[in-house]
């Protein structure tokens, strides 16, 4: 969109500033990015959650229904989220790769 400087400088045969033409980019990009994501319909989404519910079961057991799949949006930026309770896994046992963050996360699980 063209502000009036823009539409003056224009006339005038001034050049836009960079950080103008810079900022109407980065709104095209920004817009390009929102219609791309528009493109994830219902139908999409619930496809995506049965296949990705389909891997995750041939390995663990999972509270089927506890399980939340979203879309959430934060500083522009769209993540697919997937809350997935795990009952066990499927020869009987949840185990952990040890690592600093499961350290706290094992001690929760075995009191």
């Amino acid at each position: 969109m063209m502000t009036l400087r823009d539409l003056i400088n224009k006339l005038l045969g001034r050049e836009t500033a960079s950080a103008n033409t810079a900022r109407e980019r980065l709104q095209l990009v920004l817009a390009h990015d929102r219609v791309d994501m528009s493109s994830l319909t219902t139908d999409l989404l619930d496809k995506m959650r049965k296949e990705i519910l389909d891997v995750v079961a041939k390995y663990v057991e999972i509270d089927f229904e506890e399980v939340a799949v979203s879309l959430e949006t934060e500083d522009r930026m769209t993540a697919l989220v997937a809350n997935l309770p795990i009952k066990r896994t499927i020869d009987g046992e949840i185990k952990f790769k040890k690592t600093d963050k499961t350290d706290k996360a094992n001690k929760d699980i075995k009191k």
